[in-house]
């Protein structure tokens, strides 16, 4: 006989969420729910009705952890839908910005989990060296976005200046002196997780990759064929849980999947390895990933260019769709422009793909391992909470509620 497990809020994450455990005699999950407890958005409604470039601006505050890849979503959808070429350094401007703040959304992520893998003689050399690389790359966005938190110089178009020559110099010999302390720090951290003992398969799932890009992510990778939404009602077994979850559950080709550095790193990285230590051991090594990355892109960035472009707001109704390949994975987001103002708005954001893959990876195991497999994913519930209303007759969308009814 299962006897359920619930674990509600679970601990060490961004948002409410609940964990679900049916388990049995011996403690072991047998089945695994993971669900959003946490209150609607409403951004998303909140820019219908007002100028394409009120996107960026709003829904950058979808969340204070991951401001930066649903602000570039934003001005990525709104560039698609207005047909905006955005200036090659207006985008390498955008692309530092990312790749600043994935390494520093990695080093947060890294800071939550210590509890579980660094022992107390390492911890306060862990805590310091997390400080100084996030001192860093919130420099880098500071400097080239506007602010760490919600980039105010990410434009419709591209980006509302360049850098000085002087800001190039200081950006990149700041980004010179924090290579040795990332290699430490990621080669520590590894260390850490692979010593910590826990099951090579612990959080091992069957389920499809999503990543569209090794770095910044790919517009066109979004295909409306292959994607999916369901009511929580109808991913649940359990009628319960299903009124209770505040996500929509998004499907690929008709399966859940899994993004995030993992799933990046095995698609663009050849590292095919499962699982929660898996997932530890690649959002490190891709640390080290952007690091290379900016450091590029540093070098590339031409001072004088031009970096945003001139565009007509009045838009066509067109469609347009952002990927941006943010620190918990894949973040797509959808804008529709017509007679100056937004007609329609939607995101599908990395936690809500993840959300129906993270209670299955707990199962097979100790319930008591089920929190670590959470923590895997570095879930954001406030970006993910979203509900939309489907006709009961056919199935088909009719909008995009954010308050459930």
């Amino acid at each position: 006989m299962n006897n359920p497990i619930v674990i509600s809020p679970t601990s060490r994450q961004e948002g409410h969420a609940e964990l679900v455990m049916e388990v049995d005699d011996e403690g072991i999950v047998t089945k695994g729910k993971y669900l959003s407890i946490t209150p609607v958005r409403g951004l998303e409604k909140m820019v219908v009705g007002k100028s394409p470039e009120t996107a960026p601006v709003l829904c950058q505050r979808i969340c204070g952890v991951c401001p930066i890849p649903h602000t570039l979503a934003a001005a990525e959808a709104v560039d698609s839908s207005l047909g905006i070429d955005v200036p090659k350094n207006g985008r390498l401007l955008r692309e530092a910005t990312l790749a600043a703040h994935n390494i520093n959304s990695a080093a947060i992520h890294q800071f939550l989990i210590a509890e579980d893998f660094v022992p107390e003689n390492l911890f306060a050399t862990a805590v310091d060296s997390v400080s100084k690389i996030r001192k860093t790359v919130q420099y880098v966005v500071d400097m080239v976005a506007g602010e760490g938190i919600h980039p105010s110089d990410v434009r419709i178009g591209g980006m509302a200046r360049n850098i000085s020559p002087l800001a190039k110099d200081k950006l990149t010999e700041r980004i010179n002196n924090l290579e040795p302390v990332l290699e430490e720090h990621v080669e520590l951290i590894k260390n850490l997780v692979l010593e910590k003992g826990l099951p090579k398969d612990l959080g091992v799932v069957d389920v499809p990759i999503l990543a569209s890009d090794k770095h910044y992510g790919k517009n066109d990778w979004f295909d409306f064929d292959k994607f999916s939404e369901v009511l929580p009602e109808e991913w649940y077994d359990d009628p319960a849980i299903g009124k209770k979850a505040c996500s929509v559950i998004p499907l690929w080709d008709g399966k859940n999947g899994e993004t995030g550095p993992r799933a990046r790193m095995d698609e663009f990285s050849g590292f095919k390895d499962k699982g929660v230590i898996a997932q530890h051991v690649a959002r490190a090594d891709e640390m080290i990933v952007n690091y290379n990355w900016l450091v590029d892109i540093l070098d590339q960035i031409d001072t004088s260019a031009e970096v945003c472009a001139d565009y007509n707001p009045t838009g066509t109704d067109k469609l347009g769709v952002g990927v941006i390949e943010g620190p918990r994975g894949t973040d797509v987001h959808m804008a529709q422009i017509k007679n100056g103002q937004i007609q329609y708005y939607s995101a599908i954001v990395p936690t809500t793909w993840n959300i129906p893959t993270m209670g299955p990876a707990t199962e097979g195991f100790s319930h008591e391992l089920g929190p670590h497999v959470i923590r895997a994913y570095d879930p954001c519930l406030s970006c993910a909470t979203h509900v939309m209303v489907v006709d009961d007759d056919d199935k088909s969308v009719v909008k995009n509620e954010m308050v459930k009814i």
